[in-house]
């Protein structure tokens, strides 16, 4: 399976796109925002210039979830020279963990306040899961098969495995394959009653036993081809595996990279601790966009900007280094060999994304 990415759009507490994932990559951090409520910290993202691809009025009645997946298509659709799609055979999946939590919360609100005759339609309609694809399906005037997929910390491998079995049963011609999550102050309040606070806000992945994960919220979307075009310089996604661990360590190839998708959860973190072998070569980039469901899209967004820069980021200061990993601590030139987002969760679930350079 050699699925072939051809542009990619980011959105997230490190800015619009991905010259502004560069460069916090390359400064090892990313703006991080005390809640004005007393929740704790995020990583607020701006969706500002969804301006520039969208009149103002048409986004009068879409709520900011599906505002952040707009914006990560568009900006994915620019990034591969913005290919018309219209009455082309082009699919769309989007996945998501949390769904449209704040707009479902206001639902839940205009329930209970006004009751069932005058609850808002418009609020309903935007609280869906699948609400964004549709707004994106009718923006862009696709035409091709529509999915929605939330597994929690699962969607994006669930998700991205439909995807190229899309494209190898010549289904469609391309994907447009997208991830997005919010932040809500109700989610905020839950963390901070769940998880405590972050003393500074700053997130330590692969501390084990300390908590440490600050809520992030964005959208990561990938232009998908089953064929290489000129447009695709990003490698392509030679294998997604999900499933569930037994009690040993999990096979590692030695000449590969693996970007870890521990995000500051104790708990999870300390599953890399007892599933992963000693030395292999890892990276973990979650402090520059917070721990989210989706996670796993951004990690595999910053692999695919190693294949087109042909270099391998450094991992923020504030990754803990036990010695049990080779952990990437300084930008070093990528000499080929494959990138595994590695993600591992609760109830010994695992999700892997292999992406090899062209």
């Amino acid at each position: 399976m050699e699925i072939y990415i051809n542009g990619i759009g980011v959105v997230g507490g490190f800015g619009a796109g991905t010259k502004d994932l560069i460069t916090c990559l390359d400064n090892g951090s990313s703006p991080v925002k005390a809640s004005d409520k007393g929740l704790g910290y995020t990583f607020p993202a701006d969706t500002s210039r969804l301006e520039d691809f969208v009149q103002k009025r048409a986004l009068r009645r879409i709520d900011r979830f599906s505002q952040l997946a707009i914006l990560g298509a568009y900006l994915a659709l620019q990034d591969a020279g913005m290919p018309l799609l219209a009455g082309k055979r082009t699919g769309l999946i989007v996945c998501s963990g949390y769904g449209a939590s704040q707009t479902t919360f206001s639902f839940l609100d205009s329930l209970i306040n006004d009751g069932d005759a005058c609850a808002s339609p418009t609020l309903f309609s935007n609280s869906v899961h699948n609400s964004a694809a549709g707004h994106i399906t009718i923006l862009l005037k696709l035409g091709g098969p529509c999915l929605t997929v939330s597994q929690f910390e699962m969607s994006v491998p669930s998700a991205l495995m439909s995807a190229c079995q899309w494209l190898s049963e010549g289904r469609v011609d391309q994907v447009l394959f997208g991830a997005v999550d919010e932040y809500c102050d109700v989610l905020g309040y839950c963390w901070k009653r769940f998880f405590g606070e972050a003393a500074d806000g700053t997130m330590r992945p692969l501390s084990h036993g300390l908590q440490s994960a600050v809520p992030g919220e964005g959208s990561a979307f990938f232009l998908l081809s089953r064929d290489k075009t000129d447009h695709s310089r990003y490698g392509y996604v030679a294998d997604v595996r999900t499933g569930r661990m037994k009690d040993r360590e999990i096979d590692v190839s030695e000449d590969a990279l693996y970007i870890l998708g521990a995000d500051g959860h104790k708990g999870c973190d300390a599953l890399y601790g007892h599933f992963i072998p000693w030395g292999i070569h890892a990276a973990c980039y979650s402090p520059i966009y917070g721990s989210l469901p989706i996670g796993t899209a951004f990690d595999m967004a910053v692999a695919a900007l190693c294949i087109r820069e042909k270099r391998i980021f450094s991992s923020p200061e504030s990754v803990a280094d036990q010695g049990r990993y080779k952990i990437v601590r300084q930008a070093s030139p990528m000499t080929g060999g494959s990138i595994i987002c590695l993600k591992l969760a609760k109830d010994h679930e695992f999700g892997m994304i292999t992406l090899m350079p062209i």
